[in-house]
């Protein structure tokens, strides 16, 4: 799939809040989406991929940021955010989601 195919709630609390952070972390979202066939599975995708950087955010830091690196205890509250916002959008319904209309 593609980050396209997410609803706004979906992209507003992955996809926009990890720009607004920091574009480096936006490129592993999106990355992320070509290897997923919906968005439930982008989600529990987002959560895995989280749960990994949690597991060593040093390593993560260098594996994600390549200029104006942020630091970790910002990098940490910002995950916990992302978290948090992903699964209250999991929580809502699909047909509560709202789509673009292309």
């Amino acid at each position: 799939m593609d980050t396209d195919e997410l609803s706004n709630e979906a992209y507003d609390v992955v996809i926009r809040k990890a720009e607004m952070f920091h574009h480096d972390l936006t490129l592993q979202f999106g990355v992320l989406a070509s290897d997923c066939k919906d968005e439930d599975e982008y989600l529990k995708e987002a959560l895995l991929i989280i749960k990994d950087w949690e597991s060593d955010y040093e390593l993560a830091v260098d594996k994600i940021f390549y200029e104006n690196v942020p630091e970790i205890n910002i990098f940490k509250a910002v995950l916990r955010e992302l978290k948090k916002a992903i699964i209250k959008i999991q929580k809502l319904p699909m047909d509560k989601r709202t789509f673009e209309e292309w």
